[in-house]
């Protein structure tokens, strides 16, 4: 089954994978905690806007998730103490789904969020979400839950056994989906861990 990008999120960590079809020469990049997906070396040139993005941002508020523009504005209202749901929403419902010839929904997810600016209790929460032609979802997650681009379009239960950042993409990687090209893992847990699978 090919399901396009998806994300993976659960209360303390949360994964991102790029599969594809049209541009399979992708990697991920750290740039100083930020993760960004790029054309390799070996990837024709493209001015495809929905190519390259960052797919995983930390904030102090907890850390995002997700497949394209609207990672960083969902990260900065995130960042400014947003509530976690209230910085999915907000940009997703502006930048809509993406305007290519499939009407691509837009993915993402924020894990480790902090409640205190709701209820003053300050515990983490996180969600998933999704904008799509015909929705615009977003839903607390208290268990493992994937979302993707096609296919599985809403948020659902999905198995997530890795414990630690690696294990997470490497985990997300091997999916038995069609198409993997790369993927991201990160843990929150009193801190933040990031890891990177290209399949190398």
């Amino acid at each position: 089954m090919y399901l396009g990008r998806f994300v993976v999120v659960a209360p303390d960590r949360a994964a991102y994978r790029v599969s594809s079809r049209s541009f399979p020469n992708r990697q991920i990049v750290d740039r100083d905690g930020t993760l960004t997906v790029v054309p390799t070396d070996e990837a024709a040139e493209t001015d495809n806007p929905y190519v390259s993005y960052n797919c995983l941002r930390q904030t102090p508020n907890g850390v995002v998730v997700g497949n394209g523009s609207h990672v960083d504005p969902i990260a900065e209202k995130l960042a400014l103490g947003y509530p976690a749901r209230d910085a999915l929403a907000e940009p997703l419902l502006a930048l809509d789904y993406e305007k290519d010839d499939y009407d691509t929904p837009r993915i993402a997810g924020i894990v480790g969020g902090e409640r205190a600016s709701i209820d003053g209790d300050g515990e983490p929460e996180s969600y998933i979400a999704t904008v799509r032609r015909d929705a615009l979802l977003v839903e607390p997650v208290t268990e493992p839950t994937l979302v993707a681009t096609y296919e599985k379009a809403s948020p659902e239960t999905h198995d997530l056994t890795g414990t630690d950042a690696a294990d997470i993409a490497s985990e997300v990687y091997d999916f038995d989906y069609e198409h993997a090209v790369c993927a991201a893992g990160v843990t929150v847990d009193g801190g933040v861990e990031t890891a990177i699978e290209n399949g190398d």
